[in-house]
């Protein structure tokens, strides 16, 4: 692990491969696995604020999943999350071209909010856990992410640069730029 500031980051966000191949992938992130998304609390109340301007780009069954569910719910683990439409994808999630994408993310980027989507969702393949004296953030290695490993290989992608957004997003720039000294470092260190 290496530590920056306040977080703790594995190896592996240096060294391992990552862009996003939604055409190989079809957005399964927002579809696969037992629960929905990570949330905060704080995340739970900017879902309520952005709900108006939300809905109505959401199909039906994601609208009615939230409006039974609520905006978050306690998975097996005991985690807030994302509610799911029946037990598959995120409820947030809209199609398009047989593809999931995110339907918060779709409000922002059509500037109608002003929050783009869940830390979790934007720092994905990244997985942020907040412990007492640190942020541990470690490389999620998903097999339905294998198109995006090889993408990001054949791009000299790395997992930190596909991040970079999120991770300023969550930490700042000056925390950033200090991760990409010591990725730099890093690499010359192993070479």
């Amino acid at each position: 692990m290496i530590r920056i500031g306040d977080a703790l980051l594995s190896e592996d966000v240096f060294d391992e491969h990552f862009a996003c191949d939604l055409g190989a992938c079809k957005g399964a992130c927002c579809v696969e696995g037992d629960s929905g998304a990570p949330l905060t609390q704080a995340e739970v109340g900017q879902l309520e604020m952005v709900w108006e301007f939300v809905a109505p780009l959401l199909p039906e069954a994601g609208r009615m999943a939230v409006e039974q569910q609520g905006f978050a719910v306690i998975d097996g683990d005991g985690d807030l999350v994302t509610p799911l439409v029946q037990g598959k994808e995120c409820a947030f999630a809209v199609f398009d071209n047989g593809a999931a994408k995110c339907g918060l993310e779709k409000a922002y980027f059509e500037g109608k909010t002003q929050w783009r989507k869940p830390l979790s969702c934007h720092l994905y393949p990244i997985r942020a856990k907040e412990l007492s004296d640190f942020t541990a953030l470690n490389y999620n290695r998903w097999p339905i992410c294998e198109a995006a490993r090889l993408c990001g290989k054949a791009g000299k992608v790395s997992v930190l640069d596909f991040c970079k957004d999120a991770l300023i997003r969550r930490f700042g720039d000056s925390w950033f730029n200090a991760a990409q000294q010591a990725q730099k470092r890093w690499r010359e260190a192993l070479s």
